[in-house]
Formats: C-alpha cells, sequence, structure tokens
C-alpha cells in the first residue's frame, strides 16, 4: 500500500497540528508504516533529531505519534522569524542563510525543490505520508510560490481535507471560502472537511454540515470536539495562554517571562504537569509578583528581546527576584540575558556589531557565531541525570560560576544551554526540590512521567481521531487519490 494525504486548514491554528498528529497515530495502528512531513514550517520551536538535524517541533511529535524516527526529511525547510520581515532558513535540518518577505512571491524556488525532493524521497520509503499545510491554501496572494499548501497537493497529487476552527465562528464561510477561492485544478484535489474544537451537541451542527455538503460536493469527515487534555508541543506562540497549569491550589507559583520572539517554550511543557505547580506567562513586571520562581525562556532574538525586557521594566523585577534569593531559571537564550554581557560582531541575529551588557547575575559573557551548535547532550546535575537539546548560534565563556548543563549557577540564579531538560523527571524534581527550598514552599515530589504522559496524550488524540472522524474513508482517499467533485464559483471560472 502506498498513499498520501495533506492536511490543510483554513486559517493558521485551525488545527492542522492536532488532525495530522492524530491521523499518523490512527494510521499506524492499522500496521501501516506512517511519516510525517511539513514542506516549511515557520516556527521557533524546534527540535534536534538523532542526526544532528534541526526540524519543526511539530514534525518531530507527528513522528513520534506515527512510531517513524525523526528526521529532515519530514521539515526540509524550517523558517525562523528572527525579525518582521526576516526569516532564518533551515534546509534539510542545516542552517542556510535568510529569507525576506519580499521573497516570499517568486524568491524560494530553490525551497520548492528541495522540498518536494525531501517529499519523494520520503514516499518512497513509507506506506503513507500524512502531510500537514501551513497557514491556508487560500492565501492566493502567495500562489504562484507556493509548495507547502496546494503546491504539494499538485506537485504529488495528494487529496486534500481542510480543517476548520468552530471556536473561531465562521467556520461554514471559511470552509466554502477556501474551496472556491482557488483555481479549478487546485479544487479538484480538496476532497471534504473536517470540523475542529466543537462543544456541545454535535446534532446543532448538523443542518450547517449537510449544507456544507449539499454546497460544495465534498464529504465532512467528522467533527473533533474541544478536549483540554489535548495539548501538544505547538508551533508557535498562539496558544501560549492555553498552556498554563490550572491548579490554583498550588504550592509553588512559577511565573515564565513571554518575550517577543519566544522559542522552544516547550521547555516548560513539564512543568505544568507537576501538581502543586503554578505556572503562569508572565509580560509585564506586576505578572512577576508573587511568583516563587521566574524562569527566562530561549528567544531567536536575545539582544533585541533583553531590550524589550528593559523597556518594560521586567529587567528590575528579575534583579528584585534574584536579590531577594529567590531561583531564577534562564534557558538557552534567556540564560545568556542573565551573563555580564552579549555580543554579536557578525550580525548574526540583528544588528552587525551589537554588544549590550546583560543583567550581570551569572559570571558569563556570550558572542554569537555563523555556526550554528545542534546536539543531544546528556549529563548530570544536582544528583541526578539529565537529557537535553542544543540549538544555539552563541558560546559563552563562563568565569568563577559553577558549571550547570552547559551553563552556569551561582546560588540561586541558574543557566543552562540545554533545551528539554526539564522533561528529564528525576532532574525536574531535584530541580523544583531545590527552588522550593530557596522560596520557603513546601514541595512535595511527585511521580509524574513526563514521557509517559507525551504518550498517553497521543493514545487520547489518536483516541479521538479514532472516534470522531472516518478514518477509513480518509485512507481509502489517501490511497485511491480525490473523488470526483464540482468546480466551485469563482475559482470556477478560473
Amino acid at each position: 500500500m502506498s498513499g498520501s494525504l495533506l492536511v490543510a486548514g483554513t486559517t493558521s491554528d485551525a488545527g492542522k497540528s492536532i488532525v495530522t498528529t492524530g491521523l499518523c497515530r490512527a494510521f499506524a495502528r492499522r500496521g501501516l508504516k506512517v511519516a510525517p512531513y511539513k514542506a516549511q514550517n515557520m516556527s521557533n520551536n524546534s527540535m534536534v533529531c538523532a542526526d544532528g538535524a534541526e526540524i519543526g517541533r511539530a514534525q518531530w511529535i507527528q513522528a513520534l505519534a506515527a512510531g517513524a524516527v525523526p528526521e529532515a526529511a519530514m521539515n526540509p525547510v524550517l523558517l525562523k522569524p528572527g525579525g518582521d520581515r526576516k526569516s532564518h532558513v533551515v534546509v534539510m535540518g542545516r542552517p542556510a542563510g535568510e529569507i525576506s518577505s519580499a521573497e516570499f512571491i517568486g524568491g524560494r524556488t530553490h525551497l520548492a525543490a528541495a522540498a518536494h525532493q525531501a517529499y519523494d524521497e520520503l514516499a518512497s520509503r513509507y506506506d503513507l505520508v500524512v502531510s500537514e499545510g501551513a497557514g491556508s491554501p487560500a492565501e492566493i496572494n502567495l500562489r504562484a510560490g507556493d509548495y507547502v499548501n496546494m503546491g504539494l497537493a499538485r506537485h504529488a497529487d495528494i487529496p486534500t481535507v481542510v480543517v476548520g476552527d468552530i471556536d473561531r465562528g465562521g467556520v461554514f464561510a471559511a470552509m466554502y471560502g477556501t474551496v472556491a477561492l482557488l483555481e479549478p485544478d487546485d479544487q479538484r484535489l480538496i476532497a471534504g472537511f473536517v470540523v475542529n474544537k466543537f462543544r456541545g451537541d454535535e446534532t446543532l451542527l448538523r443542518p450547517g454540515l449537510d449544507r456544507l455538503e449539499a454546497l460544495t460536493g465534498r464529504r465532512v469527515f467528522g467533527v473533533l470536539p474541544w478536549s483540554p487534555d489535548v495539548w501538544l508541543d505547538s508551533e508557535d506562540a498562539l496558544d501560549l495562554e492555553g498552556r498554563r497549569s490550572t491548579d490554583r491550589d498550588a504550592a509553588i507559583r512559577v511565573a515564565v517571562v513571554r518575550m517577543p520572539r519566544i522559542s522552544n517554550f516547550t521547555d516548560v511543557d513539564a512543568l505544568g504537569l507537576e501538581p502543586g505547580l503554578d505556572v503562569v506567562f508572565a509580560g509585564k513586571p506586576q505578572d512577576l509578583s508573587g511568583a516563587d520562581v521566574i524562569v527566562l525562556p530561549g528567544t531567536r532574538a536575545t539582544i533585541s528581546d533583553l531590550a524589550w525586557l528593559r523597556s518594560r521594566g521586567l529587567d528590575r523585577a528579575v534583579l528584585d527576584h534574584a536579590a531577594a534569593g529567590l531561583p531564577v531559571l534562564g534557558i538557552c537564550g534567556g540564560f545568556q540575558m542573565l551573563g555580564r554581557a552579549v555580543s554579536d560582531p557578525d550580525g548574526v541575529e540583528g544588528e552587525a556589531g551589537a554588544s549590550v551588557d546583560g543583567l550581570g547575575l551569572l559570571d558569563v559573557t556570550t558572542t554569537f557565531h555563523a555556526d550554528k551548535v545542534l546536539r543531544l547532550p546528556t549529563g548530570s546535575a544536582l544528583g541526578t541525570d539529565v537529557t537535553g537539546y542544543e540549538i544555539h548560534h552563541g558560546r559563552i565563556a563562563r568565569g568563577g560560576d559553577e558549571e550547570f548543563l552547559g551553563g552556569a549557577r551561582s546560588a540561586n540564579v541558574f543557566g543552562t544551554m540545554w533545551h528539554g531538560s526539564l522533561e528529564s523527571d528525576g532532574f525536574r524534581r531535584a530541580f523544583l526540590g531545590e527552588a522550593a527550598s530557596l522560596s520557603g514552599q513546601a514541595y512535595e515530589p511527585s511521580d509524574v512521567s513526563f514521557a509517559a504522559r507525551r504518550e498517553q496524550r497521543l493514545d487520547l488524540l489518536g483516541d479521538l481521531v479514532e472516534r470522531h472522524l472516518d478514518v477509513d474513508a480518509l485512507l481509502a482517499i489517501a490511497t485511491g487519490g480525490a473523488p470526483p467533485v464540482p468546480i466551485l464559483p469563482p475559482g470556477a471560472l478560473a
């Protein structure tokens, strides 16, 4: 058996990643060799594969759902926003320069070629490839250079389903309009729809679903309910507020500074699973008031986000917190901010020659270099074994502070270059015990296994997809191609 399916969406964050991940798990349960794929991902949330390749975090998780080994071909082009009009480019897991917003219409031919080659190679090795689109296929201003939505579908004749988030409102218009705006050859590949995040009685939705099917000549393959337990590693920061812990009686309050160019914010996911913790994202000094632990997460623009921190008075709040003997944890870019100075002589992250003072809480200096460090380190800290991953251009020089997971520690201030370290259960418990002691709070170590909870979430998502979507029908179109469908105006006039 061989086949392919593209999961597109009416908008960004409509649920493409959720549906793709759930289908990967559901199809894999049928004994198929399944691979996820996303031609181009724009995200600062990435992961390092076993061979040192960098891919989007969502595709890494989807590979786990499929029971596949994550690899660069599953996300051949990764764009990491470095500003409003510029992105750093990763091709087949390795840095490959920059691209400007002006190049999005006609300047990505080489990226399309790399992406299509990766797809073809992946499809030759797997029974089924479940591809995730980006944004919306109806972004007709970008259609000429598209290779991740209908450009990909046309490349390999891939049947496509469109996901719509009913929680946003206007889902029927968005689904109809998505199809109608496409040119005829694109429309022919749209096989149907999936409704996401429905709350309530589905019988109330049925008249709309029936009307949509009648108007478009395409099936609705199912309605996924909203579930508070579906919480997967996200591509972007759109859902940060939904990631917080809900333990309102928590003994320990953790405030994570939400920086404008935050990256790898999944570092704190493991904290959100811990009982006895209240984890919140903070953007103002008052949001840090009363926190027992402050976390400065990773960022794609350390110097710029450090300036933002200072412009809002958050730097003073962090310094006051540390001066009170309370714990501060910095991760990658957040750790670099805690040092004495940060320099970017070659303009890797921003303006060439930029150099600023850090917060001075750790005896560390950081210098950015063009070559990127990508690796999966292992080690120990606080008497426990730890694993993590490194993705950074910054090279640190540590002074007199003690070494701490590729970074430094001085009393109550901790800094590490290792993303994902809090996913190591023993280390997370040891760190929280240390933090509780420093903040004078009670802490009872839990038996939470982050890896087990992730697997449970993937199984839950697979169960929801099996229960609420017609998986067999989706598999049939993935292997047999899109069924005959009508062409809707105004695209029919193209």
